[in-house]
C-alpha cells in the first residue's frame, strides 16, 4: 500500500492538473471573447466608416444637383425668359408672311423653358420634399412623355400615405438613377412604374422593355452601386433584374416610415 505522504503527493499533483486546465480552459474563453470583441469592433468601426462616407458622398451628390438646378433656373431659365420677351416685343414689328416663322420659334422657346425648369426642379431635393415622392415621379413621367424619349405610365395601387421626406429623397434618387440608365442605354420603347402602398411598406416597381443584360456577367457601375448603397441607408430592399432581349426592371421594398410614425416615436 502506498504510504500517506504518496497519497496526498498524488493528490496534490491531481488538483494542479485540475487547476492548470481550468486555468488553460478560462484564458482560452477569455481570449477568444476578447478576439472576437475586437474583431465586432474593428468591424463596425469599418461599416461605420463606409456609411459615413457613403453619406458623405451623398450629401456631396446632392449639393452638386442643388448647384445644378440653382444655374439652370438662375441662369438657363432666366436667358430663356428674357429671348420669349425679345420675341414678343419683335412680334410686333415682324412681317406677316414671317409671322408663322416666329411663332414656332416663340414655341421652341417657351418648351425649352419649361422643360428647363421641369428639369431644375427634378434637381433640387427642397422641391422633392416639398411635392412628395410620387408627384416627382410622376413629374419625370410626364417629362418623358413630352420629350417623347419614352412612352412612361405610372400606376398606383392602394391608398397612397406621405413617408419621410428624407427617404422620399432617397427613393427618388434611386429611381431617377434607373430612368437615366433607361433613357442611356436601354434601348426601350415603354417604360412601367407601379407604387403599391402597404401596410408598414411601400412597393415600388419600374420595368422596361429594352435589350436589357446578363446580370452576372455585367461590370456593377458606379449607377448601380449608388443604387444599392441608397438604399440600404434607409433600410430598403433593392432588387435588380434583367436578362438579354427581355428589358430590365427594378423592384423596391420600402419600411413604411410614415410622418405619424415619426411623430408618435418623437412623443415616447
Amino acid at each position: 500500500m502506498l504510504r500517506k505522504e504518496e497519497i496526498l503527493l498524488i493528490i496534490y499533483f491531481i488538483l494542479v492538473i485540475f487547476f492548470l486546465a481550468g486555468f488553460t480552459v478560462v484564458f482560452f474563453i477569455t481570449y477568444q471573447r476578447r478576439k472576437n470583441k475586437i474583431l465586432k469592433e474593428k468591424f463596425e468601426a469599418e461599416q461605420n466608416f463606409k456609411t459615413e462616407l457613403s453619406n458623405a458622398r451623398l450629401e456631396i451628390q446632392e449639393a452638386t444637383l442643388k448647384n445644378v438646378s440653382w444655374e439652370l433656373h438662375d441662369n438657363i431659365g432666366q436667358l430663356l425668359s428674357v429671348a420669349s420677351m425679345q420675341l414678343n416685343l419683335l412680334n410686333k414689328k415682324v412681317a406677316e408672311e414671317n409671322q408663322h416663322g416666329l411663332k414656332e420659334v416663340k414655341d421652341l422657346v417657351a418648351s425649352s423653358l419649361s422643360e428647363v425648369r421641369s428639369l431644375s426642379r427634378s434637381l433640387n431635393n427642397e422641391v422633392i420634399d416639398y411635392v412628395g415622392l410620387q408627384a416627382s415621379v410622376n413629374n419625370e413621367i410626364d417629362r418623358f412623355n413630352r420629350l417623347e424619349v419614352i412612352e412612361a405610365s405610372m400606376e398606383i395601387e392602394g391608398q397612397p400615405y406621405e413617408i419621410a421626406q428624407e427617404d422620399s429623397i432617397i427613393l427618388f434618387r434611386i429611381l431617377q438613377e434607373f430612368f437615366s440608365n433607361v433613357i442611356k442605354y436601354a434601348g426601350a420603347s415603354q417604360l412601367w412604374v407601379k407604387f403599391s402602398y402597404k401596410e408598414g411598406y411601400m412597393e415600388i416597381s419600374a420595368e422596361e422593355n429594352g435589350r436589357g443584360f446578363d446580370i452576372e456577367q455585367q461590370q456593377l457601375g458606379s449607377g448601380l452601386l449608388n443604387m444599392r448603397s441608397r438604399a440600404a441607408m434607409i433600410g430598403a430592399n433593392l432588387t435588380l433584374n434583367s436578362s438579354v432581349g427581355k428589358g430590365t426592371s427594378l423592384y423596391l421594398r420600402y419600411p413604411t416610415k410614415t410622418i405619424k410614425n415619426e411623430q408618435d416615436d418623437h412623443n415616447r
